[in-house]
C-alpha cells in the first residue's frame, strides 16, 4: 500500500464507481472517472500490419484527448497511479492503453483489481497492487484485431453483391443470426402433427378430480399410448363404456430439490427476462449501476459483485456471512451441513471472478428499497434472493402418483406437497409455481365414479422463436461469445437490421438479416461453423493463460481465410433482399432497396417494367403510381424539360433527355427570409432541406454563401426578448412557440393557426 505522505491518483471507468471507492479510501486518495476505451486501432486501414506479424497501431480516440489531457496534469500533482478497470480481459486491456497514454514514470503505475467495491475488497487490492497482466492485453488485442479482420474484409463484398453500404459481418454476431435463421427454418418447415387426450372427471366422496388417460394393457405389460387421430378416440371411448375405473397402484415417493446455483451473467439474463421481462441490455446496465455504487443516504455503495462473471464459485467470506444470516432468521434446520459448493468448472469456462451476489447479506431488499427505483430493486431481489437460496437446505417434496385401471386402460394423476420448503422459502423458480390437484385419500381396490370423459385434438407446436436470454444460453452452450460480449451480441444485430423483436420478446430475422445470412453460410462456411468459432473462443482464453501463441494464432487464421476471401469475391453473386409482400399492381415479389439516403424501402422486383414503391412498412393495398406532373421547369444541367415524379420518399424534378436524368430535389420555402441574410442586404430565405443522414432542417436559400440553419420550422416571427426568429416545436407536453437562440428561454403554447 502507498506510504500515508504519498498522493496517489486512482483511475476508475465511471462517476459512480469513483464515488464509492473515494468514501472508502479517503483523502490521501485522489479518484479520477471516466477511463474507458481511450485508445483504438488506427481508423486509417486495418489498424494492424499483416505482413508485420498483424503489429498493431493504436490511436487515441478523439473524443478521449481531452481526457488523457486532464490525466496527464493531475497526474502531475501524484507521487502514484493505480488502475482500476473491471476485472477481466478487457479492463485488462483498458488499464494497459491508458498506462501507454500517461506522461508518468511507468514503474510508478499499478493495477489494482477487485470483485466488489466494499471497504474489505478495496483495501486488500490497494494492498496488493501488481502490474498489468499483459498476456490478457495479448488475448485482448488479438480479439480485436481477429474480429476487424474478419468484418474488415467480409463486409465491403457483401457491400457490392447486395448493393448495402451499411452491412457488416462481425466474427461472433453473424453465427449468432445464423442461430436465428436456422429456427426461423426450422419454424417455416414444421408440419404439425395431430394428436388426442383424454381426460377423466371422477369424484369420490363428493371430492372431484382429473386424471390423464396414459398407457394400454397388451398381455402382462402396459406400454406408452399415443392417441393419433379421432377414429382411434372413438375406439377408446366404445372401450370404455361401462367400465369400472378401480384404484390400482399407489407410488409414494419422497424427494429433494436442491437450490439452484447462484448466478453468472448468462442465467442471470436468462432469469430477469423470465421473471422481470428486462432484455438482456437492460439488465446488464441495472446490474452495472448496483456494481458500481448506489447512493444509500450515507455515501455510495457497492451492492453485488461483479456481474460478468461465468463462475458459480464463492468466497469464503461471503458462505460464512450467508450462514450466519441463515441461522439467525430462519433456524440451524435452514442450513445444511455443510456448505453448498457449485465451483465445478466446466469446459469454456474462464473461473475468474465469484458468481453474482449481493456485496452485503445484511443489506436486504427491503432495507434499501427506497434507495433504489423499481428496476434496481426488482434485479438487485433477484440476485439477494438467488444467493441466499443457494446457500440453504434442500426442499423436502412428498409425491404420491395414483394409477386408475378401466378395462385395459390406465389413467394418471399425481400430488406433491412441501413437507419442508428449505430453500424454497427464499426463492421459488418455474417448478415451484407447479399446481398440483388435491384429492381424498385412496387405497387400492377403491371404486371412482367416472362423472365425464373429455376428448381434446392437440396439434404439435413449431420449435420457439429465440428470446434474447434462450439465446444466450444457446451460445453458452455451443461455447461461443463470453460474459461481457452476450449483450453487445444481441444489440448489434437488431441494429444492423438482421433481426427484429416482435411481441416485444421473440427474434424474428428480417429479410435483410436472411439474406446476408445466405451469402454468408455459402461463401464463408468456417466463420459460419459454431464448432470453428468455439474453438477461436477457447484460443483466446489459451493466449491469456500463456498456453497458444497470439501470432500463430492469426496466421493460422488469416492464411486459409484469405483463400476464403478471394474464392467469394470472385464467386459471390448479387442477391435481392425478397420479402413476403407482393407488388399490388403486378403481383410480383417485392424486394428490400436502399435509398440514396440510406433508408430502405420495397421496390417490385420487376423493375424496370413496374415501377411501384412502398415504404418498409407498407402494406400491399391496390396503390395508383402517380403521372408525371408537367413542368416549364429546364434542367440545370443539360437545359432538357422536365417533369415531377414521385417515389416512396416525396416528390422530385427529373430531366426527360435520356443522356441526362438528372434529378434535383423540389425545395419547400417557408417564406420567412434568413435572417443573416437580412443583415448583409441579400434575399436569401429559409428552404427545408434533408441532411447527409436523412433527418429533416430549415437552412437559407443562399447556402454555401450563406450556412445559416434551424432544426426547427420558422414561424416568421422575432423573439419579443432577444429578436431571434422563433420556431415552431411539437412536443409530448403540447405544441409550443420557442425562439431558436440557445440562451432565449422565451416560450408560448402554440396558435390554432
Amino acid at each position: 500500500m502507498a506510504n500515508k505522505e504519498e498522493k496517489t491518483l486512482v483511475i476508475v471507468e465511471s462517476p459512480a464507481k469513483s464515488k464509492t471507492i473515494g468514501k472508502i479510501l479517503g483523502s490521501n486518495y485522489l479518484i479520477k472517472a471516466s477511463m474507458g476505451h481511450v485508445r483504438d486501432l488506427a481508423s486509417k486501414g486495418l489498424g494492424f500490419d499483416i505482413e508485420n506479424n498483424f503489429k498493431p497501431t493504436f490511436e487515441v480516440i478523439p473524443e478521449k484527448k481531452k481526457v488523457i489531457t486532464e490525466l496527464n496534469k493531475i497526474a502531475k500533482t501524484v507521487d502514484r497511479i493505480y488502475l482500476a478497470s473491471d476485472p477481466d480481459r478487457e479492463g485488462e486491456a483498458i488499464a494497459w492503453h491508458v498506462k501507454e497514454c500517461l506522461k508518468f514514470p511507468q514503474d510508478k503505475i499499478f493495477r489494482i483489481v477487485f470483485n466488489e467495491i466494499t471497504p474489505n475488497a478495496i483495501k486488500e487490492a490497494v494492498a496488493n497492487y501488481h502490474q498489468i497482466d499483459m498476456l490478457k492485453v495479448e488475448a485482448q488485442k488479438t480479439r480485436q484485431i481477429l474480429d476487424k479482420l474478419v468484418g474488415f474484409k467480409i463486409s465491403p463484398i457483401l457491400w457490392d453483391t447486395m448493393k448495402n453500404y451499411k452491412l457488416s459481418a462481425g466474427r461472433v454476431q453473424s453465427v449468432a443470426l445464423k442461430m436465428i435463421c436456422e429456427r426461423e427454418d426450422e419454424i417455416e418447415a414444421f408440419v404439425p402433427v395431430e394428436y388426442w387426450s383424454i381426460d377423466a372427471i371422477l369424484t369420490k366422496l363428493k371430492a372431484e378430480f382429473k386424471a390423464e388417460l396414459s398407457r394400454v394393457i397388451k398381455g402382462e405389460k402396459d406400454e406408452k399410448l399415443e392417441i393419433h387421430n379421432e377414429d382411434e378416440i372413438k375406439e377408446i371411448l366404445k372401450n370404455l363404456e361401462n367400465a369400472k375405473y378401480v384404484v390400482s397402484k399407489i407410488t409414494p415417493r419422497d424427494t429433494q430439490r436442491k437450490p439452484q446455483p447462484p448466478f453468472i451473467t448468462s442465467t442471470l439474463q436468462r432469469e430477469a427476462s423470465s421473471k422481470l421481462g428486462y432484455g438482456v441490455s437492460k439488465t446488464m446496465q441495472i446490474a452495472q449501476k448496483l456494481y458500481e455504487g448506489i447512493d444509500l443516504g450515507e455515501g455510495s455503495v457497492g451492492l453485488i459483485t461483479y456481474m460478468r462473471t461465468d463462475s458459480t464459485r464463492i468466497s469464503d467470506d461471503a458462505t460464512a456471512a450467508a450462514k450466519e444470516y441463515i441461522v439467525n432468521n430462519f433456524g440451524n434446520e435452514y442450513y445444511p451441513e455443510k456448505p453448498n459448493v457449485y465451483a465445478k468448472k466446466k469446459q469454456n469456462t474462464q473461473d475468474a471472478h465469484e458468481a453474482i451476489r449481493p456485496s452485503y447479506v445484511e443489506k436486504t431488499p427491503e432495507s434499501i428499497k427506497k434507495y433504489l427505483t423499481i428496476e434496481q430493486y426488482k434485479l438487485y431481489k433477484l440476485i439477494w434472493d438467488r444467493f441466499m437460496a443457494s446457500q440453504m437446505t434442500n426442499a423436502k417434496v412428498k409425491n404420491l402418483t395414483v394409477d386408475i385401471t378401466a378395462n385395459k386402460y390406465i389413467f394418471k394423476m399425481g400430488s406433491s406437497k412441501v413437507v419442508f420448503d428449505g430453500f424454497s422459502k427464499i426463492y421459488r423458480d418455474d417448478e415451484d409455481e407447479a399446481i398440483s390437484q388435491k384429492f381424498p385419500d385412496l387405497k387400492v381396490g377403491d371404486e371412482l365414479e367416472l362423472k365425464e370423459l373429455l376428448p381434446e385434438q392437440h396439434f404439435t407446436q413449431p420449435p420457439a422463436r429465440f428470446s434474447e436470454a434462450s439465446l444466450v444460453k444457446q451460445l453458452e452452450e455451443y461455447g461461443i461469445g463470453r460474459p461481457s460480449t452476450y449483450a453487445p451480441i444481441i444489440t448489434k444485430i437488431q441494429q444492423r437490421n438482421y433481426v427484429e423483436k416482435i411481441d416485444n420478446k421473440s427474434l424474428k430475422p428480417t429479410p435483410l438479416g436472411r439474406a446476408v445470412c445466405k451469402q454468408l453460410n455459402e461463401n464463408f462456411v468456417d466463420i459460419m461453423d459454431y464448432k470453428f468459432t468455439a474453438k477461436m473462443e477457447a484460443s483466446l482464453d489459451d493466449i491469456a493463460e500463456d498456453k497458444q501463441d497470439s501470432i500463430k494464432f492469426l496466421n493460422g487464421f488469416w492464411k486459409p481465410f484469405s483463400i476464403t476471401l478471394a474464392a467469394a469475391s470472385k464467386n459471390m453473386k448479387r442477391v435481392d433482399i425478397e420479402t413476403d409482400k407482393t407488388c399490388p399492381n403486378c403481383g410480383k415479389p417485392m424486394v428490400v432497396k436502399l435509398s440514396r439516403y440510406g433508408k430502405q424501402f420495397l421496390a417490385c422486383s420487376g423493375y424496370p417494367e413496374c415501377k411501384t414503391a412502398l415504404p418498409m412498412d407498407g402494406q400491399a393495398q391496390k396503390v395508383e403510381i402517380p403521372e408525371d406532373e408537367p413542368t416549364d421547369k429546364k434542367c440545370e444541367k443539360c437545359g432538357g424539360d422536365m417533369v415531377i415524379k414521385t417515389g416512396p420518399y416525396g416528390k422530385y424534378y427529373q430531366c426527360l433527355n435520356d443522356k441526362c436524368k438528372k434529378r434535383f430535389s423540389i425545395v419547400e420555402s417557408s417564406g420567412v427570409k434568413c435572417p443573416e441574410c437580412e443583415k448583409a442586404g441579400r434575399d436569401g430565405e429559409m428552404v427545408k432541406r434533408k441532411s447527409r443522414y436523412g433527418t429533416f432542417f430549415w437552412g437559407c436559400s443562399k447556402y454555401p454563401d450563406c450556412s445559416f440553419a434551424l432544426w426547427a420550422e420558422p414561424n416568421g416571427e422575432k423573439c419579443p426578448d432577444c429578436g431571434s426568429l422563433l420556431v415552431k416545436k411539437y412536443l409530448k407536453r403540447g405544441n409550443k412557440i420557442q425562439c431558436s437562440s440557445k440562451t432565449c428561454k422565451y416560450s408560448r403554447d402554440m396558435d390554432e393557426e
